[in-house]
């Protein structure tokens, strides 16, 4: 079913209280070192790191399993921005491990080639354990980037996570996805709902890295939870839910034990989803129906502030808003067939800014991108695009393989999130805007609608 019409219809479900027991992230650890060079590669090259696992100080069976996986996960964060070239780790068997942070022997790293070596080490302490990292200019032996971080090993993949955007950012001034989230809805628990309609299949909403890794559950109802996006400060997940019944705006509080929030207080007449987060986090886009037609209408997150944006008889639903919550993007088939329009934030000068044979699903991309991708129509199934403003041209992201659609930006706009039945059944995919390196996110279930934080 196309996302722009699934909305529309209601469905029926019973109440049952969703998760608010999740446990909040690890705060970032604490950090220690700059940075002191910057390390190049070959004329016209990406420098070449190696990332071997990390030195395990403690013998005991838990600090070597999370040295290991700390270095084998840097290595994927950084090899995911194709900013550097990652040597591959099957080659370093000929190169002794190191046992200290000191002890380094960079000459045989020189040898393989490698411009940069990140060498790290792990050790248990009173309160938990520490991680040093040490980023290795291999031809001077000069340390680029030193960090310490302290914490505990409930999640080691968090320290890689860190590090790799914190290398990113020394390294090339680029903002890294690293330790960001998806959000998506999934199918995958097999649970049915009861309803006087039919028998319909729960989704719930999903939660886990970038990488698709920790995958956590965290809406839990007999219900459709659909539609995630979650808030500027990723302290909540706002989605639509038709646990009452009807359809309506949630807002749950991922990391809190407090109840969840439906500022738009829908009534079985007055239905209100497809939720958006203005980018300050203080108001919320969103269709409803609740002066009888499906419109756009926008509200402050505590539920003052209701004002209706759109007023046309034809569908106007999946509203996104600009980096700068100036101006937002929807679909509407006023025109005909659904198009992508974009409109100032108070409705006003509303413009259709493609005419195609159907889109929808509009993404506004994040600062310094000024482009929407949307999902449109190309044979039997969808493809992604992607609408640049600077020259008003449309270049098509995926490859025409199953069908693809909603699609999400990743926080620094070189990546997008979508969902595609290339697979078989619709899973989450990211693909680079240039339309190059396909990863598989989801695998279990069916699992639709991604959303990336910030």
């Amino acid at each position: 079913m196309r996302p722009f019409i699934i909305a529309i219809f209601a469905a029926s479900a019973a109440l049952v209280l969703g998760a608010q027991d999740q446990q909040a992230p690890a705060a970032p650890p604490r950090q220690s070192g700059e940075i002191s060079l910057t390390i190049n590669g070959a004329a016209g090259l990406p420098p070449k790191y190696a990332v071997p696992d990390f030195i395990a100080l403690t013998n005991d069976p838990e600090i070597a399993a999370a040295a290991k996986t700390i270095g084998q996960v840097l290595w994927d964060d950084l090899n995911f921005e194709r900013e550097f070239y990652l040597i591959p780790r099957d080659t370093y068997k000929s190169i002794p491990p190191a046992t200290s942070i000191e002890q380094v022997p960079v000459d045989q790293w020189k040898q393989l080639g490698a411009d940069g070596l990140i060498i790290g080490t792990v050790r248990r302490t009173a309160t938990g354990v520490t991680v040093q990292v040490r980023l290795l200019d291999v031809a001077t032996g000069r340390s680029a980037m030193a960090k310490e971080y302290s914490g505990t090993l409930k999640d080691p993949r968090l320290y890689a996570h860190t590090a790799s955007d914190e290398i990113h950012q020394q390294q090339r001034a680029l903002r890294g996805v690293a330790r960001t989230k998806l959000a998506f809805t999934s199918d995958r628990d097999g649970e049915r709902m009861k309803g006087p309609v039919a028998d319909r299949g729960i989704s719930n909403i999903y939660m886990s890295d970038y990488d698709g890794a920790s995958q956590v559950r965290v809406s839990v109802t007999r219900s459709l939870d659909i539609t995630p996006a979650w808030s500027p400060d990723r302290k909540s997940i706002a989605y639509t839910s038709y646990r009452t019944g009807f359809q309506d705006i949630i807002v749950q509080y991922v990391y809190e034990a407090r109840a969840y929030t439906k500022p738009a207080a829908g009534t079985s007449d007055k239905q209100n989803y497809l939720p958006a987060w203005s980018p300050d986090g203080s108001k919320l886009a969103f269709t409803s129906n609740r002066d009888g037609n499906p419109e756009i209408y926008v509200i402050n997150r505590d539920g003052s502030g209701l004002r209706r944006l759109t007023n046309h008889p034809e569908v106007d639903v999946t509203p996104t808003w600009s980096p700068t919550g100036n101006q937002i993007a929807w679909t509407s088939n006023r025109t005909g067939s659904p198009q992508i329009w974009i409109m100032n934030a108070d409705g006003s000068e509303p413009r259709k800014i493609t005419s195609e044979s159907w889109c929808d699903r509009p993404t506004w991309s994040p600062s310094p991108f000024n482009e929407i991708a949307y999902a449109s129509r190309t044979g039997a199934g969808f493809d992604i695009k992607v609408f640049d403003f600077a020259n008003r041209g449309t270049k098509t992201i995926t490859d025409g393989i199953g069908s693809n659609e909603s699609p999400a930006f990743s926080p620094n706009g070189r990546h997008i999130a979508f969902t595609s039945t290339r697979a078989g059944k619709e899973q989450i995919f990211i693909i680079d805007r240039d339309g190059k390196n396909l990863h598989q996110v989801t695998k279990l279930g069916m699992n639709r609608y991604p959303n990336w934080s910030q």
